[in-house]
């Protein structure tokens, strides 16, 4: 066997180096992974300072398949410490700023959680967070719809990716507004505290690596801003009354269809705002409403009336402030009729509408409901007048000029 040369020798040498060194490194170095589904973006957290409002982000989303979504999502560990629930919210503004308010938070809950009470109400309660932080708009509708004129940029993604041009049926409507309209009223969804933001856990949001997880419901996590705007103080700002009109809901609020203002067609006084919902009609007479009223609220019964009875020709609107006292079917008894509150009768056949008030209750509200004599159990004979006198009380009934029905409205 011949002797390798020195020169031979080293040249083997470096040969091998040159063979096993690539083996070598690619033993003591990891494989670099491709991990589709860990955005860089989501490993970044920031905390915004109290003197700047967050930035309101339009909603982009990783380019991540579901399932990788799905994964990156439950990695993110919910936010240690108490979750406390927002404040009620008060509605400032009249009959039709309400109306409207309630069918932009309805069409929010509807879209964003289909017919889901429960998701609904979690998507109601993220609207009305929004309003009352300073990083966002100051309106109901403007909440909603912000950014709804560009393709992206929009905060509700209902509001330009077409879904509108699906109509709910009937009852999902209904039950979406109710929802909408006692959180309105001041109802709270306390699970999702002060969330301002929401995802479906398949995708993952540019934005989620700034904010605190904090529930889950569903398919959906909430989250709320990180540090001290993420808390109760900073939702310090109060609405702005004035509700647009939203021509995208035209098809599915009449409220937005830019017709005639409430009430614009009766000759009653200025109506003022109130704050409840209007009541549903009675079960097979959709021209009557029976409600319980609030008597600390009795300058808003008459908007009330005007707000429930709407556009229909005849109209019958009757509420008690003693609930136990209240009528929920017709005909009424005497002792329902004397314990009325407020009355409001609408009859444009005839040309007649008033409004009628329980003065014994509200002593300065005119006009004023015509009490019913009832008959009681025999009095002693000293306590009972005489014949004369019945007759003229009598005489004077029979030539008063009776309204339409009876003294309270109803036929």
């Amino acid at each position: 066997m011949p002797k390798l040369r020195p020169l031979h020798l080293i040249l083997a040498v470096i040969a091998l180096v040159a063979i096993a060194l690539p083996l070598i490194v690619t033993h003591l170095v990891p494989t670099a992974r491709t991990e589709a589904s860990t955005p860089s973006i989501l490993k970044q957290r920031r905390v915004v300072p109290r003197v700047t409002p967050p930035p309101v982000e339009p909603v982009e989303y990783a380019a991540i398949a579901p399932e990788d979504a799905r994964a990156i999502n439950a990695a993110v560990p919910f936010v240690k410490g108490p979750v406390p629930p927002a404040r009620p919210f008060r509605f400032v503004g009249g009959a039709e700023d309400f109306a409207r308010a309630a069918d932009c938070l309805a069409a929010a809950a509807y879209y964003e959680a289909g017919d889901d009470a429960v998701g609904e109400s979690a998507v109601v309660q993220v609207v009305l967070n929004r309003l009352r932080h300073p990083a966002f708009p100051k309106t109901v509708c403007g909440v909603v719809f912000q950014g709804a004129e560009r393709t992206t940029g929009c905060q509700f993604t209902f509001t330009c990716d077409g879904a509108l041009r699906r109509t709910p049926s009937p009852a999902a409507w209904t039950r979406a507004r109710d929802i909408a309209t006692k959180a309105l009223r001041g109802a709270v969804y306390k699970p999702v505290g002060w969330a301002t933001h929401y995802h479906t856990d398949w995708v993952v949001p540019y934005w989620s690596s700034s904010l605190d997880k904090i529930a889950e419901l569903h398919t959906h996590l909430f989250f709320r801003w990180t540090g001290w705007w993420g808390t109760g103080p900073a939702f310090n700002r109060g609405q702005q009354p004035g509700e647009a009109t939203v021509s995208k809901l035209a098809a599915i609020s009449e409220y937005h269809r830019g017709g005639a203002a409430l009430g614009d067609d009766v000759q009653l006084a200025d109506a003022v705002p109130f704050f409840g919902r209007t009541p549903a009609p009675l079960a097979g007479d959709r021209d009557t409403f029976l409600t319980a009223l609030n008597p600390a609220q009795a300058d808003t019964f008459q908007t009330m009336a005007l707000a429930s009875c709407g556009d229909r020709q005849r109209c019958k609107f009757m509420g008690w402030t003693e609930p136990d006292a209240m009528a929920f079917t017709l005909p009424l008894t005497p002792d329902q009729m004397n314990a009325m509150s407020f009355s409001y009768i609408r009859d444009r056949g005839s040309n007649f509408e008033r409004a009628l008030w329980n003065c014994d209750e509200f002593k300065k509200r005119t006009p004023c409901m015509k009490r019913l004599t009832l008959r009681a159990a025999p009095a002693p004979r000293e306590n009972v007048r005489g014949p004369s006198e019945l007759d003229g009380v009598r005489r004077k009934a029979e030539a008063a000029e009776p309204p339409p029905g009876n003294a309270a409205g109803v036929e």
